[in-house]
């Protein structure tokens, strides 16, 4: 039994090999480009915080954008006067109208003063290598299409760290191999570049307007009016700081999309990512069963899965030294962010974000 046990911990565990790839942005520093004007829009809203790193390392880059347009979505702190301090063009948001959220609203509203032939999309959380904004542009002219880039979690305090799970299970999904074919492959909100050609042909953030999931449905968009989609790992080039604010606003922000977007993968990667998360768990009940048979196996499974998390986090995020080795504890905060997701998704109909309330498949309510 103890046998049968450790190989099927071995068999789930390789899974995540099965989903992983290791899609990096690739690095140039001299191109091959062509010229072409590129807006930098950044929707934000009590972002006082986070700004000074972006905007700091988009005036750091080598290849300097046409311009970079942040839109202040009505914020209660010091967003506006900062980003005013950085010399770049701020746009006040309107009233949120009927039938959008906030965010795709304030993107939108970006756009429509944004004069470049490319665009980017950032967050206003993302920090940027020098060159980053230079191989993005390298990145999307070889390979055509929309791209969008998942960032390097940065996690510096204790709770951020919890987010390990749910960040590795997020990478597993935006790099699984069956993702390639899904007609309903997403993008990554955080940072998303195409050409204002194709944006339009898209129909852009309107046609997402009130979605929660924006970024899941905007790729999804894209594919339909005929755009290839392409996804990579940001480490080295684009990271971000996802949730300085507090667990409260960790658990709202993974929870808001958490049970929503399972159902825009591909049955495949469902599939695999949930014997990859039950062979996890089932390996992280070791500790609770010394001085039975089953111990040897489970901690066999623990071993394997905590030096194979060792690895993926390479290119997941900074998460300390210690945490991926007692994993049990940010899977348990998965769960439990898992749990509270189902719960707004089912009874309440609506997730909660940034002080708004919105509803699942209706509108942002400021």
């Amino acid at each position: 039994m103890g046998v049968l046990i450790t190989a099927l911990l071995v068999c789930a565990s390789a899974m995540g090999f099965v989903l992983f790839r290791r899609n990096t942005v690739p690095v140039s520093s001299e191109g091959p480009f062509q010229e072409r004007k590129l807006s930098v829009i950044i929707p934000a809203r009590n972002e006082e915080g986070n700004l000074p790193f972006l905007l700091g390392s988009l005036k750091a880059q080598s290849y300097k954008p046409f311009e970079i347009i942040v839109v202040d979505d009505h914020s209660e702190d010091r967003t506006q006067a900062i980003a005013e301090s950085y010399g770049i063009k701020v746009v006040s948001n309107p009233e949120l109208p009927s039938g959008w959220t906030g965010k795709n609203w304030a993107v939108w509203n970006g756009y429509l003063q944004a004069e470049g032939e490319l665009i980017l999309f950032l967050d206003a959380d993302v920090r940027l290598a020098p060159d980053a904004v230079r191989s993005l542009l390298a990145a999307r002219e070889k390979e055509g299409g929309v791209l969008s880039v998942v960032p390097f979690h940065v996690a510096e305090k204790f709770y951020e760290r919890l987010a390990l799970i749910p960040n590795l299970l997020g990478l597993f999904a935006f790099t699984s191999p069956m993702e390639r074919t899904n007609p309903n492959k997403g993008l990554y909100g955080s940072c998303i570049l195409a050409t204002r050609e194709d944006y339009e042909q898209a129909k852009g953030h309107e046609s997402v307007k009130g979605e929660v999931l924006d970024d899941l449905n905007l790729g999804a968009r894209f594919i339909q009016a005929g755009v290839k989609v392409k996804n990579y790992i940001g480490r080295g080039m684009v990271s971000f700081r996802m949730y300085p604010g507090g667990i409260k606003s960790e658990i709202q922000g993974f929870s808001k999309g958490a049970v929503l977007s399972t159902s825009k993968l591909h049955i495949g990667t469902t599939l695999l990512i949930a014997v990859w998360l039950i062979g996890l768990i089932a390996a992280e009940v070791a500790p609770f069963v010394i001085g039975t048979s089953a111990l040897l196996p489970l901690a066999i499974g623990y071993a394997i899965y905590t030096l194979q998390i060792y690895y993926f986090v390479g290119y997941t995020g900074r998460f300390g030294i210690w945490l991926p080795a007692v994993h049990l504890l940010s899977t348990v905060f998965f769960l439990y962010v898992m749990l509270y997701s189902l719960y707004q998704v089912v009874f309440l109909r609506k997730v909660a974000w940034k002080g708004r309330s919105i509803e699942v498949g209706g509108r942002g309510n400021p």
